[in-house]
């Protein structure tokens, strides 16, 4: 509201439980980058944190390292099989990282522990990122993967996921792929970035907040030349498609103390008042990046719950038990 007194910032100590607050100081001092930030350093901070973070692969995980051909060639991929075989579905899942950061190994523990608890086959994707490449290039290799994907799971329903940057990049092939043959049967997005408007709700009230700060995310930013993204376009901003029917069942996964948070919500909105299917969670006293806490903070460990349950159930074609 006009004239109305800005946000106070929330105070996070109050916020976070212990367990929590452990993680994201540990991560910070892990992801330190000396001196103006790089690409380069950004990625090597990150993946040292991702190291540090590493729970391993559950037993009986068969992990295969591959490709798909892709518009600007060949996509690395990382194969999950779980012990009990390849299961009844299919997890494309796609990396956060701002669109910079980020890769195979980054999220290697995490989709393998997917596919253990799913019983689903899991496939990561390792699209390409900015500076060296831009928009739709990103878009342009979910995509291609999505496509290796309909092939792969030979009939079986495909569940597209991802986190963050990778959650916009599900989401933007979940609507490019409407109507066409084996359209993703679900979607998993976790603490999406979809588009929502920065100067409002909790871009403004978590603009600081722990490891998703403006500082974080205007770096991000400078990585994309933003001149080729157009304002309204869905590869890049899913929210702002014109369009939100026939998607399939979506479920939103958000952290309460994340600039993004509001994203999900809106997401799940548009899709419901178009009469579709649409589930949107705020996990309470959590962060962006809290995946990687799921074996380190009580609640972290609760709202991975909450994700492997929506991928099985969609994988199912049942209703998630959120």
């Amino acid at each position: 509201m006009d004239g109305a007194a800005p946000l106070a910032a929330p105070d996070y100590d109050w916020i976070l439980e212990a367990d929590t607050r452990a993680f994201v100081e540990t991560s910070l001092r892990n992801s330190k980058v000396e001196g103006e930030p790089t690409a380069a350093s950004r990625r090597a901070a990150y993946d040292a944190n991702c190291r540090f973070w590493h729970n391993g692969r559950p037993e009986g995980v068969a992990v295969e390292n591959l490709s798909c051909e892709g518009p600007r060639g060949p996509i690395p991929l990382r194969r999950y099989v779980p012990a009990s075989g390849p299961g009844a579905a299919f997890v494309l899942y796609l990396h956060g990282g701002g669109f910079v950061v980020g890769g195979l190994d980054s999220h290697d523990d995490i989709c393998a522990e997917i596919a253990h608890r799913t019983g689903y086959e899991t496939v990561s994707v390792d699209y390409r990122m900015a500076p060296e490449f831009q928009h739709p290039a990103f878009f342009e290799d979910a995509f291609a993967a999505w496509e290796w994907a309909v092939e792969a799971a030979a009939g079986r329903p495909i569940v597209i996921s991802g986190d963050s940057a990778g959650g916009t990049l599900a989401a933007a092939v979940v609507h490019a792929s409407r109507g066409l043959r084996g359209a993703p049967a679900g979607q998993v997005l976790i603490y999406p970035s979809l588009g929502g408007d920065p100067t409002r709700g909790s871009y403004v009230l978590h603009a600081d907040a722990p490891l998703l700060s403006r500082a974080d995310r205007a770096f991000y930013a400078s990585q994309r030349d933003m001149s080729l993204v157009p304002e309204d376009d869905p590869r890049a901003w899913p929210l702002r498609d014109p369009d939100f029917s026939n998607l399939p069942m979506t479920v939103c996964i958000n952290a309460q103390c994340d600039p993004l948070s509001d994203d999900g919500k809106a997401y799940r909105d548009r899709i419901l008042g178009v009469g579709g299917r649409a589930f949107s969670v705020e996990e309470p006293g959590l962060t962006h990046g809290f995946l990687r806490a799921r074996h380190a903070s009580r609640q972290a460990g609760l709202a991975f719950d909450r994700i492997v349950e929506s991928l099985r159930a969609l994988g199912a074609g049942e209703r998630p038990k959120l």
